[in-house]
């Protein structure tokens, strides 16, 4: 329902329109409240409020030391540009493609923190943010506005700001679940009416071979997941490719940080019911959405869907509580005792530590659970093995060795779990890519892991 609407619908005397209607104005008008040194939470992902990000950034002659939080934010981020330095210093949560030359230049800064413990400092007062920048829907007759497609990593620290933000846009789903906020506790509102960011899990410019590894690693996967499963799917085109997979499967559930657009055909097949679920049954439970128009007109207003903050949503005492639960992660390398890179290259920084230890040990946990770790077997070139025998200096672990339940890729399933070292190189070396299983065993027998 649009302001519009409501107008029409309801008396034009409502208190909370009124306040509404006070709080509107421009977007330049609204950062003018941002101060030197203050600390900023922006909502991420491909809800990220860009054009109060962008009078934000017009204003920085103004500023200086504004510190900038959030995780992996779709779009131009002008903050992170060389020369911007002196006015913002951006501390990632989770790094994407845009921030990531920033990071490892020295320009901005990485913080490695579960996803699950995000919000957490929002909450516990670690970081007081003075505003937050947000993006709604238009507010229901009642002025409830929606966090829509990203409800999880900002709905906590927004709230625990000194000051709310607002752009309001009429393309934002209505998001359900613990999802919403009252205009009476935002302090400025900016309208606009834009087509939201998207982010497709698989590049449409991947080459041939490159989706016919996704598709190898994804059918293995799926010989993994039982009737009366419920999903969780990590960020990228492996979990992705999984779901093609699954259309011959029964009953499976759905909690997970991230929903993106390929779960999208198997609820409307009713593959995906949630009727087996043991916690939230018959509700997709999420944090928030990356994918593309096909993900945000199907969340709108959809009854199926609860969207919950982050640090609900990858509790993994929580997680634990659903049967049968499947973790699917990808992965940079993973070294043959069983030790998981998922964040650097090297001493690079490359993405974060995200939602992957938290559902790995949620799924551990869970009656039936099955935590996978997915990766090719190598890369594009075949310069280098992602099966290795060690991780490269400097590179950091993600998810342990004590972990590790299934490594997957385009060459099969290792089970490490309960397994010795020796037994871990093994199964490992079956599944990585034979140009490189002579190397590889030829390292082990001289360590005697073989």
């Amino acid at each position: 329902m649009t302001l519009e609407q409501i107008k029409i619908e309801k008396p034009l005397n409502a208190l909370w329109i009124k306040k509404y209607n006070a709080k509107l104005m421009s977007a330049d008008d609204a950062v003018k409240v941002i101060k030197s040194n203050d600390k900023i939470i922006i909502q991420p992902g491909c809800a990220a409020p860009l054009e109060l990000i962008k009078a934000m950034v017009r204003r920085k002659d103004e500023l200086s030391d504004v510190e900038i939080y959030h995780i992996l934010v779709v779009g131009d981020l002008p903050y992170v540009q060389p020369g911007m330095e002196k006015h913002f210093k951006h501390k990632a949560f989770f790094i994407g493609g845009n921030t990531r030359n920033a990071i490892n230049e020295g320009r901005a800064e990485f913080i490695p923190i579960f996803l699950s413990e995000v919000t957490m400092l929002f909450k516990r007062g670690v970081i007081q943010a003075d505003v937050a920048l947000i993006h709604v829907s238009p507010p229901d007759e009642h002025g409830f506005c929606s966090y829509g497609i990203d409800v999880g990593n900002i709905k906590t620290p927004a709230e625990k700001a000194k000051c709310i933000i607002a752009q309001v846009n009429k393309r934002m789903p209505r998001a359900l679940g613990n999802s919403f906020i009252h205009v009476n506790k935002i302090d400025f509102l900016v309208e606009v009416d834009q087509p939201l960011m998207e982010l497709p899990q698989i590049d449409p410019d991947a080459a041939k071979e490159e989706l016919e590894i996704y598709d190898k690693i994804g059918k293995h996967i799926s010989t993994l997941i039982e009737d009366g499963s419920t999903l969780q799917m990590g960020i990228g085109a492996i979990p992705d490719a999984v779901l093609k997979y699954l259309h011959d499967k029964n009953d499976l559930g759905v909690h997970t940080e991230m929903f993106s657009d390929g779960l999208v055909d198997l609820v409307e097949a009713g593959i995906v019911n949630g009727e087996k679920k043991t916690l939230h049954p018959g509700k997709i439970v999420a944090g928030f959405v990356l994918g593309t128009k096909k993900s945000f007109n199907f969340i709108d207003n959809n009854p199926i869907f609860e969207f919950h903050p982050q640090e609900y949503v990858n509790d993994p005492f929580l997680i634990a509580k659903n049967y049968k639960m499947v973790a699917i992660n990808s992965a940079i390398e993973v070294d043959l005792t069983g030790q998981v890179c998922s964040d650097t290259i090297g001493t690079k920084f490359y993405s974060g530590i995200g939602g992957q230890v938290d559902f790995v040990r949620g799924a551990a946990h869970s009656e039936g659970g099955k935590p996978i770790i997915a990766l090719p077997s190598a890369t594009r070139d075949l310069k280098f093995g992602k099966i290795t025998t060690m991780l490269k200096p400097g590179a950091g672990v993600v998810t342990s060795r004590g972990d590790v339940h299934y490594v997957v890729t385009e060459y099969g399933i290792a089970y490490l779990f309960g397994k010795s070292i020796q037994e871990r190189v093994r199964a490992l070396i079956e599944i990585a890519h034979p140009v490189f299983r002579d190397e590889l065993t030829e390292f082990a027998r001289k360590i005697y892991h073989i």
